[in-house]
């Protein structure tokens, strides 16, 4: 029932934003203001690995020590002291990760980042905490990093990935888009993947894919070539449900054209007979 009251209150703070399949956390901010928070996706796009920022424990880090070649890494922006979505978000996350085979820190990373520059070493350690509660594989938490920043260094990252915001400081809350994209071991922007609900297949194929097939099974890389990337979704479909639903549409037309023909040689053999 408590969740079921959470959930309630989580959908009556949300509104769909223009343009792409993004939730954005419902602000004091007109309708304009709000559509225009959403992801601009950004495939390929070099996240600038310069960066620096603190980590949980309060020491300087680059970003590019996260994205030093070797493995991908899921990027998540939020901020930590929001009450509403983020921690949803990132829970979810944690979630799916459950159903992920491969192991955090040794063949993919996870970093949280604020987009508020308010937030410190302590705020990030307190969200870490958080949101590997969920989590079943503890004992590989360490790869899962949360950092704060300088403002700027904020808004460089966000631009690279194409992640808008906007502060409403009535409610000192942020209205942004939800979702996380997953980087390439260099660093290059490979995946989003949109909204609350993250499927463990679907994070599991995104770093297959952003790894270049340099991790998993020959299962994992089988299945990546069974399945289709939806940019627009961000989610993976079936390329066999895909080419289905094409060849019923091309079946259904094919049955169309064979009947016209029949009922045209009928018409042709009844002129005939009169």
């Amino acid at each position: 029932m408590k969740r079921a009251s959470v959930l309630m209150a989580v959908a009556s703070f949300v509104v769909l934003a223009v343009g792409a399949p993004v939730i954005a956390a419902a602000h004091e901010l007109t309708p304009a203001e709000l559509g225009a928070l959403r992801f601009e996706q950004r495939l390929g796009e070099q996240v600038p690995l310069d960066l620096q920022f603190r980590d949980e424990n309060g020491a300087v880090v680059v970003l590019g020590q996260y994205l030093d070649g070797s493995r991908p890494v899921i990027l998540t922006l939020n901020y930590f002291h929001c009450q509403n979505l983020c921690p949803l978000e990132l829970e979810a996350l944690a979630n799916a990760l459950n159903g992920v085979p491969f192991t955090l820190g040794d063949q993919f990373d996870v970093v949280s980042v604020s987009i508020d520059s308010r937030d410190g070493p302590a705020d990030a350690s307190a969200t870490r905490l958080r949101s590997l509660r969920g989590y079943q594989k503890r004992q590989d938490a360490t790869g899962w990093h949360v950092l704060t920043g300088g403002q700027q260094a904020i808004d460089r990252l966000a631009s690279a990935v194409g992640f808008s915001y906007s502060y409403d400081p009535d409610a000192n809350e942020f209205a942004h888009p939800l979702g996380v994209i997953v980087l390439s071991p260099a660093g290059q922007v490979s995946r989003y993947l949109f909204g609350l609900d993250f499927a463990a297949n679907d994070v599991r194929l995104a770093l297959v894919d952003a790894a270049a097939a340099r991790i998993g099974s020959l299962i994992d890389r089988a299945v990546l070539l069974c399945y289709h990337y939806d940019p627009l979704t961000g989610r993976y479909t079936p390329l066999a449900l895909n080419l289905l639903r094409g060849g019923g549409a091309a079946g259904l037309l094919a049955t169309v054209v064979f009947l016209g023909l029949l009922w045209r040689a009928d018409l042709r053999r009844s002129a005939l007979k009169g």
